[in-house]
């Protein structure tokens, strides 16, 4: 699954968690960090040891906050190891149908922290709209 900027995040939605979130914004951006390096490392741990159970919690909590930024891919991603882990523990099954979603997991987090991080960033250089202010007209 190979994912670029413009799809790794929806920026509209992004947009207005900023705003909605105000001066609070960088803090729970934070916490989205620290809850998805636990969740990942949670989940990952739990295929190791074949513990469906022990994924559904991490895949949940990893799926809420992503779309509460607009990553939608990661949270697909993590809603798809839910619900497969929710019906490995309804069915008593081991979670193997997750690895390769698993197997994606970190990177497409990785991706998407990256990009919510640069974009929240205010010491970020952001393109001067044309004409601005003291800006010559090409």
């Amino acid at each position: 699954m190979a994912f670029d900027g413009s799809t790794l995040v929806d920026w509209p939605t992004f947009a207005r968690a900023r705003s909605e979130l105000g001066a609070g914004f960088v803090r729970i951006l934070g916490y989205f960090r620290e809850d998805g390096v636990k969740s990942v490392a949670t989940i990952e741990a739990a295929m190791r040891g074949g513990n469906a159970a022990a994924m559904v919690i991490p895949a949940h909590t990893l799926k809420g906050e992503a779309r509460q930024f607009g990553a939608e891919p990661l949270a697909d991603l993590a809603e798809t190891i839910e619900n497969i882990a929710r019906d490995c523990v309804e069915l008593q099954d081991t979670p193997e149908l997750a690895l390769e979603h698993i197997a994606q997991l970190r990177s497409v987090f990785g991706e998407t922290l990256t990009l919510l991080e640069r974009e929240a960033n205010p010491l970020v250089a952001r393109r001067p709209a044309a004409g601005g202010f003291g800006r010559r007209m090409v």
